[in-house]
């Protein structure tokens, strides 16, 4: 994963989320390319607005923009990604800025088409948490995964990851996305939740077929005693895991909105990093 980008705003969950950008590019010698996150200003509506979004002004938004560099340019500087080109003998990670501009979700969805994840952080229901709307412009709209970072810095990421594997068109998508981190990974584990899946290749399957690549994997199938997504997140945290694979939105988001859903359940409360891809 050699081209990450970062849409940065001053949200709950920014230290997180440039942390999780930072372990990832040192993992791969990857580039991190930071740009400002702005609102798509006519499909703004009042509860999905955080308070740096209520000034609307010109220099309001030039300060806004600027304050996001800054955090972003002073965190990879200060923790060993430093600016590409700062040494021309440089071959680990790196970073840079996307010019001066801020990006609304749609645009940023449109950027990320040329990369290989874009990290942010995990949606939240409060006011100044990360917005539902960006994680899901670039989940449906990028072709690229999104790496969703928790509320808390991770310590560590990519060690031992959990494939949530419920057999869909969309998990197959993440997993492929996640080869990379899967072939680092000390350990991978393959869970199946009982009566959460579609029709598809089982568990054990799919652990095959990751073994051929040399991945130290393990299928394990486990009870489902609760609704689909606390049951993946409670095994999940069971197994160890610092990095969670899983598709999302088997179901359509209108019916997750209504009736919920295992990917809505983890959106809102996985406190491990997520991968996810459409």
């Amino acid at each position: 994963m050699k081209n990450i980008l970062v849409p940065i705003e001053i949200h709950s969950s920014i230290e997180s989320t440039l942390r999780t950008a930072a372990l990832l590019a040192r993992r791969f010698s990857g580039h991190v390319e930071g740009v400002a996150l702005g609102p798509d200003l006519p499909d703004l509506v009042a509860f999905d607005m955080p308070v740096s979004w209520t000034v609307t002004d010109q220099n309001a938004w030039r300060e806004l923009t600027e304050e996001a560099h800054r955090r972003f340019e002073t965190y990879m500087m200060e923790n060993g990604v430093p600016a590409a080109g700062a040494s021309p003998s440089h071959a680990g990670p790196s970073h840079s800025w996307a010019g001066d501009q801020s990006f609304g979700d749609s645009q940023v969805a449109s950027h990320a088409r040329v990369f290989d994840v874009s990290v942010m952080g995990r949606p939240g229901p409060d006011r100044g948490d990360p917005r539902m709307a960006t994680a899901e412009a670039a989940i449906f709209e990028s072709g690229r995964p999104v790496l969703l970072a928790p509320p808390r810095p991770p310590e560590a990421m990519g060690e031992t990851i959990v494939i949530s594997w419920n057999q869909s068109t969309e998990t197959a998508r993440a997993v492929a996305f996640a080869m990379p981190l899967l072939l680092q990974a000390k350990k991978v584990y393959v869970l199946t939740v009982e009566n959460f899946s579609v029709e598809g290749p089982s568990g054990d399957q799919l652990a095959v077929a990751l073994a051929r690549h040399g991945i130290n994997v393990e299928a394990v199938t486990k009870p489902n005693a609760r609704t689909p997504g606390e049951a993946v997140l409670d095994h999940a945290a069971k197994l160890g895991c610092d990095l969670l694979i899983k598709g999302a939105y088997t179901q359509s988001r209108l019916r997750q909105m209504i009736f919920g859903g295992a990917t809505a359940h983890i959106l809102a409360r996985s406190e491990t990093p997520v991968l996810m891809a459409n």
